[in-house]
This record gives C-alpha cells, structure tokens and sequence, in this order.
C-alpha cells in the first residue's frame, strides 16, 4: 500500500467570508516539503473524501528561505513552507494562514502592513544623482559584524505572528522595522537620516510598543538578535529624545 501524508488546511475565499477546514491525502515521495504536498493538491484537487475542490491558494518565489513568501502557521509554528520537510512534521500536518495580516485567500495574506513600515522609518538609504560617487565608506569590523545578521532579513513575518503586541488593537509595527532602524542608521551614509528614523520610531505605534516578550527572536528563522537590537534602540531614542528636548 502507498504512504500517504495526511494534510489539514484552514481555508478561507477571502476576508469577508467564513474559514473552514479541508483534509487532503497526498501520496508520499521521498524528501517531500510542504510545497510539494501544496503542489500536489494542485495537480489534482481533491480532498480527503474524494471529492473534486478548488486548488488551495498560497504564495511561494525562491523555495530556498529567502524571500518569506511562503510563510504561514505550519503545526502551530510561522515558518517558512519550502523548508519545512514532511518527514520532520508531525501529522496530520495542520496548515494555516499567518493570523497577523489580512488574508487573501487560504493560506495566502496580505502583508502591505510590514513594507509599510519600512517606508515609514526610512528603511534604505538615499542617494541622489546619477553620477559616481565613488568607493563607498569603510565599515570597522565590529559594525560589520553587528549589521549582517540584520540584513539576512525577508520580511517574512514570522516575529509578526508571534509577537502578542502585534494584534488588531495596536498599532505597533513589530520586530522586523525596529531592526531595519538599527541596520541603516549604523551605515556611515545612513546615519544621515538618522533622526527622521528615531523620530518615527518614537512616534504611536514605534518603539515604547515593543512588551519585550521575546517571542520573536525565538521564531526568527535567520535567527537576528531582534531584542539585542530592540534594547539598543530603546537606548538611542532616550538619548535621542533627550538632546530633542534641550535643543528647544
């Protein structure tokens, strides 16, 4: 008799209808993740009982966790679908869309809210004209260091939906902005927007938002030391705000 892997989906038209739950039974292969088991439900869209349904809907790009596109609540975890290998699930594995954003349909959202966020605090770094501008400026070796674990991140939203702050009545913008915050305002030609961040992240909705439950720095897939930040950026907006105040 083939294995089979016994999928659970929440599912869902879009945001104004109802969610339900469908069961799928998809034949084993070796090294399966649970995009092909998605793709597989693709291929041939019939649930459980036998009967014929729509493909269930979901977002997927580099399949190599890097873009974040695939991240949704995997057997009660956020994590990134193309990495999480069905021989290392429990099962029934249990899908369902990130609880954070709007969704889309099934098990895809609308994640608008983060790269939102990243505009408000300034998450890039300015340069005007196209004429060359040389070798850029030289970063020490611990500011290297300090910056590149920052970097690696996807927006994928997994501190998102494990944060308790990060909910339908709080505007706070989460983890992932705040650490984009401190990546930019340690580059040298960064830092010359460096107050315009501090100042939004000061702002409704910033900082003084963050509950420090560290639950995003457990779920972060690059593993970014998003509270070592968060804590070092609670010490620049004080002094931040403090030389605001006797500037007056």
């Amino acid at each position: 008799m083939t294995q089979r892997v016994s999928l659970k989906i929440k599912r869902q038209h879009d945001a104004t209808q109802p969610c339900y739950w469908e069961e799928f039974s998809i034949p084993y292969k070796a090294k399966m993740n649970v995009i092909s088991l998605l793709m597989e439900i693709q291929k041939n869209p019939v649930n459980a009982k036998g009967e014929p349904t729509a493909p269930v809907v979901w977002e997927c790009n580099c399949l190599e966790e890097v873009c974040g596109a695939c991240t949704m609540v995997i057997n009660g975890k956020a994590r990134q679908a193309c990495s999480a290998l069905v021989d290392q699930l429990q099962q029934p594995i249990v899908l369902e869309p990130l609880s954070k954003f709007p969704v889309v349909r099934d098990l895809m959202v609308d994640r608008s809210v983060m790269f939102e966020n990243l505009k408000r605090v300034k998450a890039w770094i300015p340069i005007d004209g196209t004429h060359d501008l040389g070798p850029g400026p030289r970063l020490a070796q611990r500011i290297q260091e300090g910056s590149y674990p920052i970097s690696r991140c996807m927006t994928c939203g997994c501190c998102m939906e494990a944060c308790p702050n990060v909910n339908a009545k709080s505007k706070f913008m989460g983890p992932a902005p705040l650490a984009q915050v401190k990546l930019f305002n340690s580059h040298p030609t960064g830092a010359m927007n460096k107050e315009e961040r501090l100042d939004a992240i000061m702002d409704l909705g910033g900082i003084t938002d963050c509950g420090n439950s560290q639950n995003c720095v457990k779920v972060c897939p690059k593993q970014i030391p998003l509270t070592r930040n968060i804590a070092q950026l609670n010490r620049d907006t004080s002094i931040h705000g403090i030389k605001r105040w006797l500037g007056r």
